[in-house]
């Protein structure tokens, strides 16, 4: 499967074509050993058939034959060497491949690391950007789990961390993504049989991460990642080519949210259309006011409704419009959805006849190829007959309005009357309009009318001719009355909804500030329970809020309580608790933003028992964990060397059987390494509880690393000859250390032990020593598979092996026991990433007070 993006490329000099930047095509697999790498050299040799110049930059074969046969007949440049802590690593030579400028470079490996101060860039991907900058294809191979947007979702599947990872961002500008797919159990098949990694690592990586629960849902991301670049890629030519008709690649199905009572129905029946189709895609879509003004909108609900869109497994969508219709038609489009679900109006017959066609019908009209499905629901027809008014006038202004709709055009006449003469009847009457725009702006439509009447009435009976007469059957007297009233009317609407909608936008900014505070207060306390309730004290203004576990009166009601405390409101919060709140009694209005203080508080007294059966549980955990491996230990590691010696000690016992020199002399060593084996098992279990109890003796004392390490070396096991070996560096340089010399050799014998058992045979453990603020630093580092972050303290706890591959070297107990001997001597011991792979032992110790005490006596 791939994914090719194209590039127009307009009319260029010969000088801009010569710097083209380079194009870079990608293998992607959901695992190792699927084939990338193999892949990737097939398409070299395909391109070097062309004739095209192609350079192997770095090619990691992993010892595997049969890609190394495939890189047989391939240009391969020399990699550079770089020196790092001790140790010497192999990486691509940058500049020495822009000189060199071949037609295609292969770089394997993408989300490598390289070596600090190996090259210009500390990712290789960035070396790979400099190489598509000077004109250079690139040949690249990657896993789905060092996509940084999926390594941690890849962690929580596999349980491996991810520290290597490359921006999606990059990988998406590949001109060319092909996926190499193989079948779970295929991959298993090729790992059984020695193709990905060598017979040590086999058990252990097919018992973890190898996994094939593991491998379908790496297989299943990789696949929805690359989907997703071809989403990105047909929406891309249909923006560029103005396509605006729907086209039917896969079921898109879109359900509109209002925020009422019927969004679950309708997010139901949306996700079982989607559901009939495989590859069928949910998305629920809320369109918001770009005022923030939308009336009836609950937030709770579109939080609770979200919520089970992505439990259904489908996306939430918030979008600002103004028509809803249009925005709701026009997100359709854009998402290139095939059927759009709404829910039948909740509107009455009669305000439909009064107010025209919904938005349901609006959309039907609109929708063009998109098929539109309207759901009935139980609120269906149930709304309000029309908008109910509220009320934005404050009482005293509502009385004082209609007294000053009276009282300022009978003053306004009295003035007038007294400038009688200086003014014609135009002017006198445009003085009366502004009377009336100010008493409708003041009190409303009602005070408006008012004022309209009184004006007209004293304009016609004092200015009009024939004065000091009420004459209606004048033309010009109907026409003042009428537009008296208009206009005042007019204003007052204008005015009374600029109010309305005003304090709105003041209500949804003040409910807004405080949801955002109070995620901030969530945020930055330690105690988020305690938090969340003074919190919801503060918002409310409540004398005391409290959390009861159940509820004393019927939720969300109020009730009095004893003497002196006032009335309690009770609100049900979730998880079988209830928030009493006492003080003042809470508005309408105030009580939806209480309900979304009390789901928080519900939430986090749920995470909180969560937590607390968690930390109840663990001890019986540890406690069996530690139960089993005691019970292990003394049914099969201590049984072992005990049964080893004694099958040698009964053969040389045995009468009927006469042994050579050599024979007995064999079975002799063969009881004393079982012996010795199991005095070290007993020894370690033995120092451990002593360790345990503090009942430890220790001698701290001036100590060299010269004298204590060769005897720790010399107490090893014989390394076999095809083992790896020790290198040891730098111990002359580094000062003598405060540490128990006997304690010490033990510690240095169970780390460097335990790295040669990990470490593969052409490979050394390298032991390497320095100083730093007073105390100093010993570093074993091995080769090895190494461990993961997360479980690298684990390693340090009693019967842990953490996938071992030689389960018969003893109980798990040398690094538990080793850290607890240094933490004993004023030491740490810690674990860390060998460059290169592998996992690096830190023993850390002071320095000694007085040098010149130091002793090689053991």
């Amino acid at each position: 499967m791939s994914v090719t993006t194209t590039h127009d490329a307009g009319p260029a000099s010969g000088a801009q074509a010569a710097v083209r930047p380079g194009r870079l095509k990608v293998f992607l697999g959901a695992a190792p050993g699927v084939g990338k790498t193999y892949r990737m050299l097939d398409e070299a040799h395909r391109r070097a058939a062309r004739g095209a110049d192609v350079v192997a930059g770095f090619v990691e074969c992993h010892r595997r034959r049969h890609t190394e046969a495939r890189l047989a007949g391939l240009e391969v440049l020399p990699l550079a060497g770089h020196d790092y802590r001790g140790g010497r690593y192999a990486e691509l030579d940058l500049a020495a491949l822009l000189a060199r400028r071949p037609q295609v470079v292969l770089v394997d490996e993408l989300a490598h690391t390289n070596v600090p101060g190996g090259g210009p860039h500390p990712k290789r991907w960035q070396d790979v950007e400099d190489i598509l900058a000077a004109g250079i294809d690139v040949v690249t191979a990657l896993n789905i789990q060092h996509l940084e947007s999926l390594s941690d979702v890849v962690e929580k599947i596999t349980g491996v961390p991810q520290h290597e990872t490359v921006p999606d961002e990059f990988v998406r500008r590949a001109d060319e993504i092909e996926l190499v797919d193989i079948p779970p159990e295929g991959l298993r098949r090729r790992m059984a049989h020695g193709n990905i990694y060598p017979p040590e690592r086999i058990d252990a990586s097919l018992a973890h991460y190898f996994r094939p629960g593991n491998l379908i849902a790496l297989r299943e991301l990789a696949l929805l990642w690359l989907a997703g670049r071809v989403d990105e890629a047909l929406h891309k030519y249909r923006v560029e080519h103005g396509i605006g008709d729907v086209w039917e690649t896969r079921e898109r199905v879109v359900v509109a949210l209002t925020g009422g009572p019927e969004g679950e129905t309708l997010i139901r029946r949306a996700a079982r259309i989607a559901g009939r189709s495989a590859g069928g895609e949910l998305l629920a879509v809320h369109i918001a006011r770009s005022d923030g003004l939308a009336a009836g909108v609950s937030h709770a609900a579109l939080a609770a409704q979200r919520a089970l869109v992505e439990d259904l497994g489908g996306s939430y969508h918030s979008v600002v419009g103004d028509e809803v219709p249009t925005a709701l038609v026009d997100f359709a489009m854009a998402e290139n959805a095939t059927q759009l679900v709404l829910g039948t109006s909740r509107r009455r017959r009669l305000e439909r006849f009064l107010t025209g066609r919904g938005i349901g019908d609006t959309v039907v009209a609109l929708s063009e190829d998109i098929d539109v499905h309207m759901v009935t629901h139980e609120r269906a027809g149930h709304g309000r007959l029309l908008p109910s008014r509220r009320r934005t006038l404050p009482t005293s202004r509502l009385i004082a309005g209609p007294v000053a709709g009276v009282l300022l055009p009978v003053l306004l006449t009295l003035a007038l009357d007294r400038m009688r003469g200086t003014l014609n009847l135009t002017s006198e009457a445009l003085l009366f309009l502004v009377v009336v725009v100010a008493v409708a702006c003041f009190g409303g439509v009602v005070s408006a009318l008012v004022a309209a009447l009184t004006a007209a009435l004293l304009l016609n009976y004092w200015f009009m001719p024939p004065m000091g007469e009420f004459t209606m059957s004048d033309p010009d007297s109907v026409l003042a009355l009428v537009v008296f009233a208009v206009v005042a009317a007019t204003v007052a609407a204008a005015a009374d909804r600029s109010l309305r909608l005003s304090r709105r936008a003041a209500r949804a900014t003040a409910e807004a500030e405080t949801m955002s505070s109070l995620a901030g207060s969530i945020v930055r306390g330690d105690q988020t329970i305690p938090a969340l309730l003074e919190r919801t004290r503060e918002t409310f203004g409540m004398d005391t809020v409290d959390l009861a576990p159940d509820a004393p009166d019927a939720a969300g009601s109020e009730r009095n309580v004893s003497a002196g405390s006032g009335s309690a409101l009770v609100v049900a919060a979730g998880s079988g608790a209830f928030l009493i709140l006492r003080g003042r009694t809470l508005p309408s209005s105030e009580r939806r933003v209480l309900a979304t203080f009390a789901a928080h508080v519900g939430a986090a007294v749920e995470r909180a028992r969560l937590a607390e059966a968690a930390a109840e549980v663990e001890p019986i955990k540890a406690a069996d964990r530690l139960r089993t491996a005691l019970l292990r230990a003394v049914s099969h590691d201590l049984r072992t060397p005990l049964a080893g010696a004694l099958a040698a000690i009964t053969s040389l016992r045995t009468p009927d059987v006469d042994f050579s020199e050599e024979d007995r002399a064999e079975l002799l060593e063969s009881a004393e390494l079982s012996l010795n084996r199991l005095n070290r098992l007993v020894e370690n279990l033995l120092d451990l509880s002593r360790l345990q109890a503090g009942a430890l003796p220790l001698e701290l004392r001036a100590t060299t690393l010269e004298e204590v390490l060769p005897a720790a070396l010399d107490s090893l096991e014989p390394l076999p000859a095809d083992g790896p070996g020790i290198d040891v560096q730098n111990l002359e340089t580094v000062p003598a250390l405060q540490a128990d010399p006997p304690l010490l050799e033990r510690v240095l014998a169970n780390l460097v032990g335990n790295a040669v058992r990990h470490t593969p045979g052409d490979r050394p453990v390298l032991v390497t020593a320095s100083d730093l603020a007073g105390r100093v630093e010993v570093r074993i580092a091995d080769q090895g598979p190494g461990i993961a972050a997360d479980d690298r303290e684990r390693a340090f706890e009693p019967f842990q092996r953490l996938g071992d591959r030689d389960n018969t070297a003893g109980l798990g107990l040398g690094l538990a026991l080793a850290r607890g001997l240094t933490e004993a001597m004023n030491g740490t011991l810690t674990a860390e990433d060998t460059p290169g792979g592998g996992l690096t032992m830190v023993l850390s110790l002071p320095v000694a007070a007085d040098p010149s005490a130091a002793t090689g006596r053991l």
